[in-house]
């Protein structure tokens, strides 16, 4: 990818992406490091699975046009915050906020910004929660801090925005009311989906939790019976 950005006029591009890929490979990093604790320490695991990209110049590009903006390197830098982006896929709502927490707790993170779709969802339906946040970039030159966008959304959650995305790219944000209207009553069987499993998890834990503390209860009466 930047092997084509090498000429004396692409440099800026180049350079201001691989900045932004470097914070990515920071992040994924720290991600990367939580899997694999929960997956070999823990009982259960928050993250299903991560994605990653990083824009590609004509899409910062276009981006900026159509937010009103030339498209230059200072303007990407000022005007927008997603160049980075990183989404984490989890099975439970409850596993959104728990990644969240593990993320507030990095020293080197700076949440600049939360935007809570989930507790407050869009007009279409669309559930999700975002970050904006600030992580160093240790250069030779110095320290760069960058910003990337990060969304934590279940399974779900995903399912739904990835087909709604799919249909409003097709009809460029002019899909007819009909299915617009569908799309939101889809959304909100989504929500009650991820309300059930939840439930059900919760009930599985439950059910668990009985199970051994009844296990040390009868473990216990049986050693003071041996006394």
């Amino acid at each position: 990818m930047y092997e084509a950005l090498m000429t004396e006029e692409m440099k800026p591009w180049r350079d201001l992406l691989l900045v932004h890929n470097f914070a990515v490979n920071e992040v994924k990093t720290k991600l990367q490091i939580l899997d694999e604790e929960f997956r070999n320490i823990h009982d259960y695991n928050p993250i299903e699975h991560i994605r990653y990209r990083v824009k590609k110049p004509n899409s910062i590009s276009e981006k900026l046009i159509r937010l009103g903006y030339e498209p230059t390197i200072e303007n990407a830098r000022k005007h927008l915050s997603d160049i980075a982006g990183i989404r984490i896929i989890c099975s439970f709502t409850t596993d959104i906020y728990k990644v969240f927490d593990l993320l507030e707790k990095q020293d080197d993170i700076e949440i600049i910004q939360i935007k809570d779709y989930i507790k407050n969802p869009k007009k279409n339906g669309y559930k999700s929660l975002h970050l904006l946040i600030d992580i160093p970039v240790y250069l030779s030159s110095g320290v760069v801090p960058t910003r990337i966008e990060i969304q934590i959304r279940t399974i779900a959650m995903d399912f739904w925005a990835s087909l709604e995305h799919k249909i409003y790219y097709k009809y460029r944000n002019e899909a007819p009311s009909s299915i617009t209207d569908r799309l939101k009553v889809c959304a909100n069987m989504i929500s009650i989906l991820d309300e059930r499993m939840l439930e059900i998890k919760n009930e599985i834990t439950s059910l668990h939790d009985n199970e051994n503390t009844l296990d040390k209860h009868v473990i216990s009466e049986v050693e003071l019976g041996k006394e």
